[in-house]
Formats: structure tokens, sequence, C-alpha cells
């Protein structure tokens, strides 16, 4: 089952995290937040100017609202539906990056690893309150991003 968060322009150009927060709540308080790894997507609808050739992720009103939302749920990867691309595209909102048509999209490299380990921390302290277990979880997450990560890491902290 698969869980939506609207956004539309108001919304993101008024900072306003209330879609995101009225559904993230409403998962926490069922208890079972494991229950729903990989169901959350967003559905952006925001305004451009006609012929404006911007991505989402592009548009710093865009990237801001993600910045925001990060701060307040850092831990929300786990709920996104990385099968349909919603990790990447929540990644591409928080890590500078390029385009490119014959490759897709370029993270910066240094900014993507800072990003990843930092997601690896807090949702390894996450995991472990919530008691679910972690390391196949982290280890498919940065494989998703193009990184293998050593068991040994898993055994530092």
């Amino acid at each position: 089952m698969t869980i939506a968060i609207a956004l539309n322009t108001d919304c993101i150009n008024n900072l306003d995290l209330s879609p995101a927060s009225t559904v993230i709540s409403q998962l926490l308080e069922d208890g079972a937040i494991a229950s729903h790894e990989q169901q959350l997507h967003f559905e952006i609808n925001y305004s451009q100017e006609p012929g404006d050739p911007r991505e989402l992720s592009e548009i710093p009103e865009v990237r801001l609202w993600f910045l925001r939302l990060d701060a307040r749920y850092p831990w929300l990867p786990f709920l996104l539906d990385w099968k349909a691309g919603e990790l990447v595209r929540y990644v591409a909102m928080l890590v500078p990056h390029q385009f490119s048509e014959k490759e897709g999209i370029q993270y910066n490299p240094e900014a993507l690893e800072i990003f990843l380990m930092q997601r690896i921390f807090i949702l390894s302290d996450w995991f472990k309150q919530q008691g679910i277990p972690n390391q196949f979880r982290l280890k498919s997450m940065a494989q998703l991003l193009g990184y293998d990560l050593d068991d040994a890491l898993f055994e530092m902290f």
C-alpha cells in the first residue's frame, strides 16, 4: 500500500510541513512504524513558468521545503518508496547534483558521501530505538546510492 503526501505551491513557498506532518503523525500513532517501510511517496504540484526547464530538485523553494522536512524527520528515508524512485528524488532535493541526458542524475560525490554517512548514523540509532533490524536496510540504502558498506563499519557503532 502506498501512502501519498500531496504538496502544492503554497505549502512549499510557505515552508508549511503540515501535509507531511499530518501523514507522518498518523503513521507514528498506530505504533507500528515498521509496517509502513518504503510506502511513502510525494505528489508534488508546484507551479512553474511555461518553458521553465528545471527539474523540481533544481528549484530553490522546493529544495528548501525538503531541507526543512529532513531537519524534522531525518529518518524519513525509511518510509520512502525506494522502488518507485522516491529515495533518489529525496536525495536529489538535499544533495547538490547535475543532470546528464546520458547518465541521469549525477550527485556531487563528496556531498553524497557525507549525506549517506550521516543518514547511516541517524537511521542506525533510530532503528535501534524502534527495535528494527538495521544492517541489511542500511546496506541496501547505500547500494541504491552506489556505495558498498563493509560489515566492519556496523561493529563500530
